[in-house]
């Protein structure tokens, strides 16, 4: 889930920097310091702006660098349990398919992808049911229900996401699609039970 939250938070110039237009030396700093980071609250901060310099910035004895205080947005990114996303897989392993919802990836093991027995073509980048023929490959758009979240905060890449697709509404968007499209018809009595 995404938000925008006004903060306030503290960056450091260095000393060798402090010639440069200080206006941009504190955005591009700023930027720097909060952007690709967890916070306490387990949000992704994704992007700042409206990066704005609060008082008068502070030397500490002994550091030779400047100390401001900021006032930013930050656009948060928070994956939630339960929460529906949608993504694209771009990656397909031996145990499942890596999915990009956003900045981050979840993995939707092989166990979580579809009601059949599967096979997966790790050369060819796809997984397919053997009964159904339905296909999971690189590149296609998947709906997919977050079931568990492990954020770590020292390196935001190395958390890990599990998601499932083994519920009514969820799968690659054509599936969706065609499901819904078989079970209008049915509704019309169109083809048999």
């Amino acid at each position: 889930m995404y938000q925008i939250q006004k903060r306030h938070g503290v960056i450091r110039a260095p000393p060798e920097r402090l010639g440069e237009e200080y206006g941009k030396l504190i955005s591009e700093l700023a930027r720097s310091t909060f952007e690709g980071r967890l916070d306490s609250e387990g949000k992704l901060v994704v992007m700042v702006s409206n990066i704005e310099p609060d008082g008068n910035g502070r030397v500490v004895h002994g550091d030779g660098g400047v100390f401001q205080a900021v006032y930013y947005d930050a656009l948060l990114f928070q994956p939630l349990l339960q929460e529906v996303v949608e993504g694209s897989v771009v990656d397909v392993i031996k145990f499942g398919a890596f999915v990009r919802f956003g900045p981050m990836d979840g993995l939707l093991h092989i166990s979580q992808i579809m009601d059949d027995k599967l096979d997966v073509d790790e050369g060819g980048k796809r997984i397919i049911g053997k009964e159904t023929k339905r296909e999971l490959k690189v590149g296609d758009s998947v709906r997919a229900r977050i079931i568990s979240v492990s954020l770590n905060d020292k390196n935001v890449k190395e958390s890990k996401i599990g998601l499932t697709m083994r519920q009514p509404g969820l799968g690659k968007l054509e599936w969706i699609e065609e499901d819904r499209s078989k079970k209008a018809k049915k509704e019309k009595g169109e083809i048999a039970a």
